[in-house]
């Protein structure tokens, strides 16, 4: 590789804030096992700045969900704020009603008075029973109008909070939009920087990669005999096999696109079960499984952040939206470090028997399209919402 390629990966590793050592501008080696080691300095630094920027996608998907909720709790505030002015509305109107029929009967002799001076005493009584009934009227009258004065201040108060909260969080996803936009640019650059022949090397290095840690994990029986799923799980990791072959794309959640978790919630969601959104609230949310009881449908988390997901599917394999210029397909369980593994629906009875979903041919070989697919010089600007 050539000290002025060199520099340019450099260059765009460090944009990314990934450190990078420095190269003599005469450094050119021949082809040999220097070039073998660069190759995989490359492979470390682009799948460093991969896990930043699903990381950094976690993150606005999290973002993006608390907004959501927010923009509810406020229109929810807003609709009770506008009951609750409607009735101090007509509470205001009925003590007005009251104070006029109390003026307008303020010269009138007090009801023990009437009383004595009555010639039909059961008759003054009646009506002193009415008076007595206006008189409680009046009191409950102004006590809903005083309820009604402080909620209305209350619920006035809490509004003014909760839109104050959503413009916060807008201004925080738009911040960590941009942070998403210019780790996938980095990424864009580094790619770009490189031969076909080293995009071509570091597609087989990361291949020879997955493949020896598939062997090791199996190996150490991490791994048990695959449980059934429940109906619940079956539909689910259906689903998740209908949509191989859809583009990775950050923050999506489908028809036509997804990112890890927004393939998983998707999922789950279409089989019957909501669960969080993000990778990380699914690893913190849902219940925890080993891995020796993982069953299809369950989902396996990665790194130790907990920044991207799969959906188990049996036989040591993933279904997965796995990063961007790639599309949703089938994995080795090991093809990135494995955190552990969650269940959607732990109440869920497994089902008697169990057919796999058919997986479309060479579907699961594991592979990515290739670097050099997936990000060719001329390949258009990566979609950013």
């Amino acid at each position: 590789m050539s000290g002025r390629l060199l520099r340019l990966v450099c260059t765009a590793a460090v944009a990314a804030g990934i450190a990078c050592a420095p190269v003599s501008a005469a450094a050119d080696p021949a082809p040999g096992p220097g070039d073998a080691r660069s190759v995989a300095g490359l492979l470390t630094d682009l799948q460093r700045l991969y896990r930043e920027a699903e990381k950094a996608t976690e993150t606005y998907n999290g973002t993006e969900e608390r907004l959501k909720r927010q923009r509810a709790e406020v229109r929810r505030l807003d609709a009770e704020l506008a009951r609750t002015r409607a009735s101090l509305h007509d509470s205001r109107g009925a003590a007005g009603r009251l104070a006029r029929q109390q003026y307008q009967s303020s010269g009138n002799l007090s009801p023990y008075l009437r009383l004595l001076l009555a010639r039909d005493p059961q008759h003054a009584i009646d009506q002193g029973h009415v008076i007595g009934r206006l008189a409680r009227e009046r009191v409950e009258t102004v006590g809903r109008l005083t309820g009604a004065e402080k909620k209305a201040a209350d619920l006035a108060r809490r509004s003014r909070q909760a839109l104050d909260r959503q413009v916060a969080l807008a201004e925080s996803q738009a911040e960590q939009r941009d942070d998403v936009r210019e780790r996938l640019r980095a990424v864009e650059e580094l790619l770009a920087s490189l031969t076909p022949e080293q995009l071509a090397a570091l597609a087989e290095l990361e291949e020879s990669g997955i493949a020896r840690e598939q062997e090791r994990f199996l190996a150490s029986g991490a791994l048990g005999d695959d449980a059934k799923p429940s109906a619940e799980g079956e539909r689910a990791v259906r689903f998740a096999v209908e949509q191989l072959g859809k583009p990775y794309e950050w923050g999506a959640e489908g028809p036509a696109s997804y990112d890890c978790s927004g393939l998983t919630s998707v999922a789950w969601q279409r089989a019957g079960t909501a669960i969080p959104r993000t990778s990380q609230e699914q690893w913190a949310r849902l219940e925890r499984v080993p891995l020796n009881e993982l069953r299809p449908g369950d989902l396996v988390v990665y790194f130790p952040e907990a920044t991207h997901v799969a959906m188990y599917l049996g036989d040591g394999k993933v279904v997965q939206a796995p990063r961007p210029g790639a599309e949703v397909k089938v994995s080795p369980i090991a093809a990135n470090p494995v955190l552990g593994a969650v269940r959607p629906d732990p109440g869920g009875e497994p089902l008697r028997r169990y057919t796999p979903p058919r997986l479309p041919e060479g579907a699961t070989d594991g592979s990515d399209e290739g670097y050099a697919d997936a990000y060719a010089p001329a390949a258009p600007e990566t979609s950013i919402r």
